[in-house]
């Protein structure tokens, strides 16, 4: 999957990584790291291949690795990460070699990950949803009761 080491080796994603990473060396709460990143992606490949939908892996991955990148942006500046997330999204994935359709599903799906589920969205933005929150162990987090999250959306059970 050429395309998603050139999108983890772009120079803006590599520079929102680090300052992400920089930021969240501290936190207590689940980090946005590569490993969150590789466990949202290999979640949302499995939903695909358990609905035969049919998706590209490629498409898959690429939203996963992007749809936390915009981080960063939400800590320093306030703006909410989904849309900076799209924002920066667009321009690693143009360079990238990605159609302008793939761009705006995958900005689409990253636009609603923090939504509902269920809001009928495009098979990869409700996998992005849901492989969010699955890949969070908020049943056995040593943080879960400071946590800020909804109980709605924690992961308080060893689901599949």
């Amino acid at each position: 999957m050429k395309r998603i080491q050139d999108i983890f080796t772009h120079p803006l994603y590599q520079e929102q990584l680090s300052l992400l990473m920089d930021a969240e060396k501290d936190r207590i709460f689940c980090r946005h790291t590569v490993e969150h990143f590789l466990d949202v992606a290999r979640l949302m490949y499995l939903y695909n291949l358990e609905d035969c939908a049919g998706l590209e892996k490629e498409l898959i991955y690429a939203a996963a690795f992007l749809h936390d990148i915009g981080r960063y942006e939400q800590i320093a500046k306030g703006t909410p990460h989904d849309i900076a997330s799209a924002r920066m999204a667009q321009t690693i994935l143009n360079d990238c070699d990605f159609s302008d359709r793939d761009i705006l599903e995958i900005q689409d799906a990253i636009l609603h990950h923090r939504g509902n589920e269920n809001h009928g969205e495009s098979p990869l933005a409700r996998y992005l949803y849901r492989a969010d929150k699955q890949s969070r162990n908020c049943f056995c987090c040593p943080a879960s009761r400071e946590c800020n999250w909804p109980l709605s959306k924690k992961n308080m059970e060893i689901d599949y």
